[in-house]
């Protein structure tokens, strides 16, 4: 089935423009948010921590655009530290945990209402690229997916 899926779909690019740096940008406003409201150090963890990670998903895209080679930074710093002690995959999916926890604490805490006029278009534009880029991913799964597949699932369940 994931060859039948337009390249663009696996690239990293794609992923860090949708998932990567939407993550980012949720990462920086929420240390701004810390900051703002007195958590000073958390704040400046979580402004350094989403600089360095926006900074690894535009080295993933450059080397991939320019196709210089297969990409040797991970995603994120969890992931790249999860890379030296073999389990990226799992310190990614603790990243992405970290940043719904952020998501839904700065919707629930109220915070949200604090960005200034930029920090809200931020968050609209972020979320609004990762959302429409997982509903393009499974559009595109589902176009492409073996129709025979389907079928036998459907008669499964």
């Amino acid at each position: 089935m994931a060859e039948k899926q337009p390249r663009l779909l696996r690239t990293s690019a794609f992923l860090s423009l949708t998932i990567g740096v939407p993550f980012c940008v949720f990462k920086f406003l929420f240390g701004l948010l810390a900051y703002q409201n007195g958590y000073v150090l958390l704040g400046i963890v979580m402004l350094i921590w989403s600089v360095i990670d926006l900074l690894m998903n535009f080295v993933r895209i450059t080397k991939e655009l320019l196709q210089l080679r297969k990409p040797d930074i991970e995603f994120c710093s969890l992931a790249h530290l999860g890379r030296k002690i073999g389990r990226a995959p799992l310190l990614l999916t603790i990243d992405t945990f970290l940043s719904f926890f952020i998501i839904c604490f700065v919707l629930w805490s109220g915070w949200i209402k604090e960005l200034s006029v930029w920090g809200a278009y931020m968050w609209f534009g972020a979320t609004t690229v990762n959302l429409m880029g997982l509903a393009l991913m499974n559009v595109c799964i589902e176009v492409f997916a073996d129709p025979d597949k389907s079928k036998t699932q459907q008669k499964k369940d």
